[in-house]
């Protein structure tokens, strides 16, 4: 089968097209004959570029057709639509676990339900797991036009927190608006903290999602209020490291934590699966939440599709079509 693979040379990635064996499911998983995948940043430029990473099957995430299952797997059968985060997704067919499957609601289409996972439940990790979002409550999110911050802005609508989002790009801030970002700063530099106070009351907020890295780090701290949470979860800056107020931490009690899948066991993986079933996926469902895809690529246009998420031109998920 037709399936593409990310090189990393030069501490940089590249996308290379290979033809492979059709994937077996083992115990515990299914094989989709994919439909559509989805392009993640912190796959195509952080992992390999960064960390050093091996070569590696590209794709995250998928949505699909159940081609085969695997011993012990129950609850679905050959012919079901679904989608969940994969492993090589960029192929004619891809590998699930059982734990990371879900029903595709009806309601969305292929290209939707491919943009859904791997933004979707790291949004869910940092706003519900790990940053406790409450209703009431006011969000930063750093680089909102991004997968994740699209993601956190949905899901900031849906608790009933107010969200608040950066970007280089006012067109890209009046497309977020219309789908429910209350207030947006126009800007690429770390100058925003008391912009971001002024439109919160003249209050700290509560929780910060950093999807631009080191260069933005002291700005977003001093942004937060007493008991503020700041996640890190990108660097697009290509800054990673940062100077940090001890002082700040110590005396309004912050907390500051990262997420990411590097290091994450199986059963971590899971129980993000479990949380995203029980708090987002209902809204999916019931159309309180739709996935924004920014613009569709056909299978042999993943490098043209690379090239878009490269730029930082997109708003929402990039996707490729494959079936």
């Amino acid at each position: 089968m037709k399936s593409c693979w990310i090189i990393t040379k030069d501490h940089k990635n590249i996308l290379e097209y290979r033809d492979i064996p059709q994937p077996q499911p083992k115990a515990g998983e299914l094989v989709i004959k994919v439909h559509a995948t989805a392009l993640n940043r912190g796959e195509l430029f952080v992992g390999g570029a960064v960390h050093g990473g091996p070569e590696k099957h590209g794709g995250g995430e998928a949505s699909g057709v159940v081609h085969a299952i695997g011993e012990g797997v129950t609850g679905v059968k050959v012919g079901d639509a679904v989608f969940g985060r994969v492993r090589g997704g960029f192929a004619e067919y891809a590998v699930m676990d059982i734990n990371q499957m879900m029903p595709k609601p009806e309601r969305l289409s292929w290209e939707q339900a491919a943009a859904v996972p791997v933004s979707f439940i790291t949004a869910w990790e940092m706003i519900y797991q790990f940053g406790k979002l409450q209703k009431g409550e006011t969000m930063l999110i750093m680089g909102a036009s991004s997968g994740a911050g699209v993601a956190s802005i949905q899901l900031a609508k849906l608790i009933g927190a107010r969200s608040i989002g950066t970007s280089g790009s006012q067109q890209k801030l009046d497309q977020l608006k219309a789908i429910g970002l209350d207030f947006g700063i126009a800007t690429r530099k770390p100058d925003f903290a008391e912009k971001v106070k002024e439109l919160n009351g003249g209050k700290g907020v509560d929780l910060v999602i950093n999807g631009v890295g080191g260069s933005v780090f002291a700005e977003c701290m001093r942004t937060l209020g007493f008991r503020g949470r700041l996640a890190t979860v990108g660097y697009v800056d290509n800054v990673f490291k940062a100077e940090i107020d001890l002082n700040a931490v110590h005396v309004r009690r912050l907390e500051v934590f990262g997420v990411s899948n590097a290091q994450l066991s199986v059963e971590g993986k899971n129980e993000a699966a479990r949380g995203f079933k029980r708090d987002v996926q209902p809204g999916l469902v019931d159309g309180r939440i739709a996935p924004l895809v920014d613009k569709v690529y056909s299978f042999d246009e993943l490098p043209a599709a690379k090239e878009r998420m490269d730029s930082s031109a997109m708003v929402g998920k990039i996707v490729v079509r494959v079936g």
